[in-house]
């Protein structure tokens, strides 16, 4: 999730994504995306169990943030709100 001017981002897990970003939208989600009006869904990957998704997290959330935008604008280079 991001804002408006793509300068703030947060990494989550979910086993519901489209509630998930229906939570952050509407300030319902974390704290932190609330405070930062983090409601654009810019980038997810799929995992076929929760155990190798919150691997992965842990990993994103040790990564530089440019390694992490470089990740997102590779598979979304105009970094374009994802639909739901």
């Amino acid at each position: 999730m991001t804002n408006k001017t793509r300068t703030t981002f947060y990494i989550g897990i979910t086993s519901n994504l489209k509630m998930r970003v229906y939570n952050h939208q509407n300030n319902l989600g974390s704290e932190f995306t609330s405070k930062y009006k983090l409601h654009y869904l810019v980038y997810s990957e799929s995992f076929p169990t929760m155990k190798e998704a919150i691997k992965r997290e842990k990993q994103l959330k040790k990564w530089h943030r440019e390694w992490k935008i470089n990740l997102i604008l590779s598979e979304n280079p105009k970094m374009e709100a994802i639909l739901v």
